[in-house]
């Protein structure tokens, strides 16, 4: 019997994520699948897609989409779902789009969140909506993008869920009762370091994140304001002007970094700040996988990654004073590298593809 075959679908290659690098990680355990996305751009993204066969929808030959796929929004439902994807099973990377694919194989989910523009669209755009740009247009559209979707998520054959409060919005959103499966951290402990320029001197905090609203940046940074320790975002979004402005001096910024880059700043900073409602959060298991205890919002997908006080502490607010209470009890507690290391070794890759694996020839046979 011929080996199925198995494509990979996400909504867009156009940032370096999380969710990029869970396909990635797709891609090495399927590393003959095709990469289907509405939108490509090499140059945004993880250099290792360039290995891959990218199989773009024609929304890819406007350049200012590629540039910003927020723009493309009125146009990516109908063209997600006039292209059909030629497999056996396809494994879709969603966290708004993807899963919306037509294919006559089966469809497998693997969900980061429901879309949370369509249903935490407050939280999204990081104030009411009707008082933002963003929000008005989103809630413009809502109503024909929610059947949209939903009707999407009903045709899956199966669904994956990246965390258990993801787990539980699938089901409050579709009614889907989705399988619990955590994504790799996908950063390789063993590569190349490099020290970026931008690193203020040691000791150091480091934040990895987008520079959106919910990632919740300000307050970081307003956490630091008077405080001896110095901090290090690395990350761009359209918040960056605003953020650098409001910054005070033991801030320092960097943009995106490659792996060799990134990889110093996990090894050599003493916390990893994480502000924001993820749903899962893959920063922290990357910082951890060097022996870096986190600072992290009680909430989301960190209930799943972080053991509080053997990995990290939290705070339950993401407010400037919550973030400084949390970083006066860093300070006066130690922690065991080599423990932290272990637990995020429990989220290594090798499991994640095994699952997927087992799944694929499960749905392709059955």
């Amino acid at each position: 019997m011929s080996e199925p075959t198995v494509a990979i679908a996400h909504d867009y290659l156009t940032q370096r994520g999380g969710a990029e690098r869970v396909v990635l990680a797709m891609h090495r355990a399927f590393p003959e699948a095709p990469i289907y996305t509405t939108l490509y751009a090499p140059d945004r993204t993880f250099p290792e897609f360039r290995d891959a066969n990218i199989v773009m929808t024609g929304l890819n030959r406007v350049a200012p989409l590629r540039r910003e796929h927020r723009f493309a929004l009125p146009l990516l439902a109908a063209t997600v779902g006039r292209t059909h994807i030629p497999a056996d099973v396809v494994i879709a990377s969603t966290s708004g789009w993807a899963h919306g694919f037509r294919t006559d194989g089966r469809m497998l989910v693997y969900c980061h969140s429901p879309a949370r523009w369509l249903y935490l669209t407050d939280q999204y755009v990081g104030r009411a909506s009707w008082r933002s740009p963003r929000g008005l247009a989103a809630l413009a559209v809502r109503t024909p993008l929610i059947r949209w979707d939903r009707a999407a998520a009903a045709r899956a054959d199966h669904y994956w869920a990246n965390s258990r409060v993801v787990q539980t919005r699938i089901h409050d959103v579709y009614g889907i009762d989705a399988e619990l499966l955590h994504p790799p951290y996908g950063i390789d402990v063993t590569g190349p370091m490099a020290r970026p320029p931008q690193v203020p001197p040691e000791p150091f905090h480091l934040l990895v994140a987008r520079l959106l609203p919910y990632k919740n940046v300000d307050q970081v940074l307003a956490a630091y304001v008077g405080r001896s320790e110095r901090l290090l975002v690395v990350g761009d979004g359209p918040m960056r002007d605003q953020l650098r402005r409001a910054a005070p001096p033991n801030v320092a910024f960097a943009p995106q970094l490659d792996d060799a880059h990134l990889r110093w700043c996990y090894a050599h900073a003493s916390a990893l700040l994480a502000a924001s409602y993820e749903d899962f959060g893959l920063t922290i298991l990357e910082a951890a996988a060097f022996g870096t205890p986190a600072v992290a919002l009680r909430a989301g997908g960190f209930l799943d990654s972080v053991r509080e006080d053997v990995t990290g502490v939290f705070f339950d607010e993401p407010t400037s004073m919550a973030i400084s209470r949390a970083l006066d009890r860093l300070s006066e507690q130690e922690f065991d590298p080599e423990v932290i290391a272990g637990h995020a070794a429990m989220f290594g890759e090798a499991r994640f593809a095994e699952r997927l694996r087992q799944s694929v020839a499960s749905f392709a046979t059955g």
